[in-house]
């Protein structure tokens, strides 16, 4: 972690709270937990709010009854803004995770708003600026369907291999999770948040999405050339996941040798790469926010292990040369590739994008905690 003072969270274990803490891990600052509801202890929540850089309040309860939905969202902010009181040293900034229902009189509308005038007055008296960072729908990799958002649903399904219809087709304001964590931490200023969101209806989100399952489902990459279309098919793929893997690649050998494909992608640029590895030795250990990467072994024989951020199971695939499988890494899962023969293990790497060394969406983050 760097020398930074850390940053405090509520939700942490949700949605968008684990969105959050994965890009903070980039950053290198840490995250603290502020637990809300029932597991609620006022001086434990000050304690991680003092000294922090920022307080961010992500809680919420987005479903329910009525009175659930009103009670658990103001509920929430009156802790917070209680633990915010008590906290020895107020962080210079207050962030609420807000949404644009906020204005439309809905009862969770006017509870999130209710919630953002609690947090503002408690951020005034301790002399802390506010942030009303109003989300849309947000979309994501791990999304709980049925209950985050439509985005969730359509990739649970699909992924499930069954056909989601549209019930009420209209145009929707999204907002990918990552992006959404970038602008509550401040890394990304707020008034860029307009440039972020897409719109789209309904019925050309599933399009969408069905278009990206009937192409992977071959193993192929679909059209993923702009930000948008990268985005919702790290989410797509998130759902696949290990189920879809590794992708099984066909073999074609005879007295010259052997040839097979490694990849097809239908849109987008990309950087192929290759390696040797010696026994014994691996590769990786770091995960990607955004990237799409695949590992191909060409000859030799090895382990590709991989843990989502924030958990302890650890995914194993073995994989040789002699039958040869690709293996995709999911966004936010730390991962490794580990030379387990007796020979030189040859890899081929495949990454969406030209690598940046400003920019490399590759975070430090050991497989096996």
């Amino acid at each position: 972690m760097s020398e930074l003072a850390h940053q405090a969270l509520t939700g942490a274990n949700g949605f968008l709270g684990w969105h959050t803490r994965a890009a903070l891990v980039e950053a290198g600052v840490e995250a603290r937990n502020v637990a809300v509801g029932v597991g609620f202890d006022q001086m434990t929540a000050a304690a991680a709010i003092s000294g922090a850089q920022r307080f961010v309040h992500i809680a919420g309860v987005n479903r329910g009854t009525d009175v659930e939905v009103k009670e658990g969202n103001e509920q929430f902010a009156a802790q917070a803004a209680a633990a915010l009181r008590a906290a020895d040293a107020p962080p210079p900034v207050v962030v609420f995770a807000n949404s644009t229902q906020s204005t439309n009189g809905s009862v969770y509308g006017d509870a999130k708003a209710r919630a953002a005038d609690v947090l503002r007055r408690a951020a005034a008296d301790v002399g802390s600026e506010f942030l009303d960072v109003e989300l849309p729908n947000l979309f994501g990799e791990h999304g709980r369907p049925f209950y985050n958002a439509v985005t969730s649903t359509f990739c649970h399904l699909l992924a499930s291999g069954e056909s989601p219809t549209v019930e009420n087709d209209k145009e929707l304001t999204l907002l990918h999770a990552q992006d959404a964590a970038d602008l509550l931490l401040g890394t990304v200023p707020t008034v860029r948040q307009p440039e972020l969101e897409v719109h789209e209806t309904v019925s050309g989100l599933l399009e969408r999405l069905s278009s990206y399952a009937s192409t992977y489902s071959l193993g192929e990459i679909p059209d993923i050339s702009t930000v948008f279309d990268r985005n919702l098919f790290n989410t797509y793929r998130s759902y696949t996941f290990p189920a879809q893997a590794p992708v099984r690649l066909t073999r074609h050998a005879d007295a010259r040798g052997s040839f097979f494909e490694i990849i097809r992608t239908h849109g987008g640029c990309g950087q192929s790469s290759f390696s040797t590895t010696v026994p014994g030795i691996s590769r990786g250990d770091h995960f990607h926010r955004r990237k799409v990467e695949r590992f191909t072994v060409l000859s030799g024989v090895a382990v590709i292990s991989l843990r989502k951020l924030f958990t302890e199971e650890v995914f194993e695939f073995e994989v040789s040369g002699d039958e040869p499988a690709a293996v995709d890494m999911p966004t936010m899962w730390s991962h490794k590739i580990t030379n387990i023969g007796s020979e030189i293990l040859y890899t081929s790497f495949w990454t969406n994008d030209i690598f940046d060394p400003d920019a490399p969406d590759t975070i430090a983050e050991a497989v096996h905690v």
